[in-house]
């Protein structure tokens, strides 16, 4: 199923009215969607990030841990900033994407940076003058939403054959 015929099926529902028919469409449109989200959320929260390692201070010796420089849970909060959003109108269908207005500002680029070189370069504690490198798996966004999108497709096909059936 094309766009086209997703922009067809929209102006269908719009002409037949009912309020209730263009509910049921979003919500099981949102729910064909969920499970790729909660996929995301829970593949944020347990990313498997891998430090080079603490370093000696200047005089040899360990340094020493500071407070968080945010105020969550650092998983967390990025978890809580992966959305979902349904749309209807002239572009029907659901959106999984990364609200950026729930991340701390200093830390709104983590989640594409990961994904995009596999690593993640931050300041130690808020420390501009030290830097730490943390590794993870490159590409784990684009791999976890290119194996779900199957599913998704599916299941909101099967929805717009229901509500095509119910239209005419």
């Amino acid at each position: 199923m094309g766009t086209g015929q997703l922009v067809t099926l929209s102006r269908r529902l719009r002409a037949a009215g009912g309020p209730r028919l263009r509910q049921n469409f979003s919500r099981r449109i949102r729910r064909a969607a969920e499970p790729l989200h909660k996929d995301l959320q829970k593949a944020v929260q347990t990313l498997p990030l891998q430090s080079e390692g603490r370093k000696r201070n200047r005089d040899g010796r360990m340094p020493h841990g500071g407070p968080s420089p945010t105020s969550r849970p650092f998983r967390q909060m990025l978890a809580g900033s992966v959305r979902i959003s349904v749309r209807q109108g002239a572009s029907p269908g659901a959106r999984i994407w990364i609200d950026r207005s729930r991340i701390e500002p200093k830390a709104r680029n983590v989640l594409n940076q990961i994904n995009a070189t596999g690593r993640l370069r931050h300041p130690v504690f808020g420390n501009r003058r030290r830097w730490a490198n943390q590794r993870s798996q490159a590409g784990w966004w684009t791999r976890r939403v290119q194996a779900g999108t199957p599913r998704m497709r599916a299941e909101v096909e099967r929805v717009l054959r229901d509500v095509r059936r119910d239209l005419e």
